[in-house]
């Protein structure tokens, strides 16, 4: 673990050839989870070439259960997120704008700087939350990443995303996303798949039957994902 910028990053380092060369995969945790989340990943998803692995640790401490905290990126109301839930009705993210994004959003940037490699050496992703970080940043980068993968997300921001995903026209995504998931229903991911494929970004919506997960299926399509970009 090492502080880059004002935000604290783990490091898996694979990569050993001349500096400013690597290829980066940064991976954002999901609200609750910490930057150790994700980590197993990097030993399951298959890469054409040896990279460099990048976890941010999430800049709020959240409460999970008694005497439990875990990490966030920006806060939720998690009671009315609770009720959503038992009432069936998913609740649409779509028209929400987080306060803390834009600050946050500069945080993460001057954080990423610190690697000291272009960006289309970078592949951005993450779950859940940050599924939705992951991609405002690919968004909203200098210069368009190499590549964005959205593990059961969801669209934040319609409006704010509609202006600025055509300066990404022609860049690869993956995302996945469980049928039957509680906590982001189906729904977001797919109002997520329509506005970038109609923005002009290449990519699909991976349904499986599941929840709020990662399944090995899902692996399997990143693997297969990840050797388009070279």
């Amino acid at each position: 673990m090492r502080k880059m910028g004002s935000i604290q990053c783990l490091e898996n380092l694979n990569f050993s050839g001349p500096p400013g060369q690597e290829q980066w995969i940064i991976l954002f945790h999901g609200y609750g989870a910490d930057a150790y989340d994700l980590r197993s990943l990097s030993e399951v998803i298959q890469t054409p070439k040896p990279v460099n692995w990048l976890f941010p640790q999430g800049v709020l401490e959240v409460p999970i259960g008694p005497g439990w905290t875990g990490r966030a990126w920006w806060p939720i109301d998690v009671v009315a997120l609770q009720e959503a839930q038992m009432r069936g009705e998913p609740r649409d993210l779509s028209k929400e704008n987080p306060e803390a994004l834009p600050k946050l959003r500069e945080k993460i940037m001057d954080a990423i700087k610190q690697l000291k490699v272009p960006w289309n050496q970078i592949i951005l992703g993450g779950f859940s939350q940050g599924a939705m970080l992951a991609t405002d940043i690919f968004m909203h980068a200098p210069e368009a990443p190499k590549g964005l993968i959205i593990m059961s997300g969801a669209l934040l921001n319609k409006e704010g995303m509609k202006a600025v995903a055509p300066n990404r026209k022609g860049s690869k995504f993956f995302q996945s996303h469980g049928q039957s998931d509680t906590v982001l229903a189906h729904r977001g991911a797919s109002q997520l798949e329509t506005m970038l494929t109609q923005s002009g970004l290449q990519g699909s919506l991976m349904t499986f039957q599941g929840g709020h997960e990662i399944p090995m299926g899902v692996i399997a399509k990143m693997n297969a994902y990840l050797k388009t970009l070279e």
